[in-house]
């Protein structure tokens, strides 16, 4: 993967974590509830629940490719017009809050991981997601084995930073969601109908 297309990846991952969904709120929530340390087996069950689904999108990707390096093209339109109507949803979406998650939260560590893993794997707009947004970043002449590494390494990184961040955070922030919230998720799903519109285009030299 060239290094620029690894920075445009690392740009839409970020805006991906930032962006409201249940992973979120769940660490944002735990963070208010258990504090950092304990938040920690959450973001670690999301970071794993996310691996395992982009193993699943990857190489469910790849096995199309085997069939026909034009499913790329198809995947990569397919998915650019999900991402813009990811983003519209995204731009509309109320600003979320604590009080939003209504699960019982568990002090078990095993449970909190749970929660996390769970909160990932049985999303279906993530599995979406990934199917959308990873096909425009998987080169075909290059091994997906290594591309997988690279992307669910940089995904899980980026995940795991901004989790524990909002976990470490949360009271504080779950104050200024409330303020500023919409406006938030506007420039977010701003972020992703510019990435569902650019990234079909073919690259000029």
């Amino acid at each position: 993967m060239a290094f620029e297309t690894w920075l445009i990846y690392l740009l839409a991952a970020i805006g991906l974590s930032l962006s409201p969904g249940p992973n979120g709120l769940l660490a944002l929530t735990h963070g208010a509830l258990h504090g950092r340390r304990m938040t920690l087996y959450t973001i670690l069950g999301s970071c794993i629940g996310f691996i395992i689904v982009i193993a699943l999108s990857m190489f469910g990707i790849g096995a199309l490719l085997n069939a026909s390096l034009a499913w790329l093209t198809v995947l990569k339109w397919v998915g650019g017009a999900y991402l813009v109507w990811l983003g519209i949803q995204v731009w509309r979406s109320p600003p979320i809050g604590i009080t939003d998650y209504t699960a019982v939260a568990s002090r078990s560590p095993g449970s909190l991981f749970r929660q996390g893993a769970l909160a990932a794997i049985s999303n279906p707009k993530v599995i979406l997601f990934f199917a959308a947004f990873l096909p425009q970043f998987i080169d075909p002449s290059r091994s997906l084995l290594v591309q997988f590494v690279v992307l669910a390494g940089t995904f899980a990184v980026v995940e795991f930073s901004i989790e524990l961040v909002v976990a470490s955070l949360a009271n504080r922030i779950s104050k200024w969601l409330t303020k500023v919230g919409r406006r938030f998720n506007q420039g977010c799903g701003a972020a992703f109908i510019a990435i569902g519109v650019a990234l079909p285009l073919p690259l000029r030299s």
